[in-house]
């Protein structure tokens, strides 16, 4: 199944919601610009985005040219979608329990047959692929 993924912190996770939602590579300068609901600097979003490396929860998508100089550019290395499967597979190995609980709930609520389709879908994938490895 994959290892552990690391802990991250709020403003940590914070760094990573403005990279998914801007969808695109950025500037630690334009990340500071873009969150305008934040009172980041920018030697503070500098760290953050070095521990986020560090954790490869993002990565060096290229360079920019600002004013004189060029700085790196950063996106995530993982869909808000994949960090959060990560998420819900450590979870179900501590609790499946709770895992199979959540999924329940998940299920029952008001979801649309689209995606219980898809849904479905995985679910059965993921059988054939048990079936093939038998």
């Amino acid at each position: 199944m994959g290892k552990k993924i690391p802990r991250i912190t709020n403003s940590e996770m914070q760094i990573l919601e403005v990279l998914w939602d801007e969808g695109e590579a950025l500037t630690s300068s334009e990340i500071v610009e873009v969150s305008d609901d934040r009172t980041w600097k920018s030697s503070s979003v500098h760290l953050l985005l070095n521990s986020l490396l560090k954790k490869n929860f993002v990565r060096v998508a290229g360079f920019k040219k600002t004013t004189k100089n060029y700085a790196r550019t950063f996106e995530p290395s993982m869909t808000r979608e994949e960090y959060s499967m990560k998420q819900l597979q450590q979870e179900k190995k501590k609790n499946t329990r709770v895992f199979s609980g959540l999924f329940n709930t998940f299920v029952s609520e008001e979801i649309s047959s689209e995606s219980l389709q898809k849904l479905s879908n995985l679910i059965e994938s993921r059988l054939d692929n048990l079936d093939d490895e038998e």
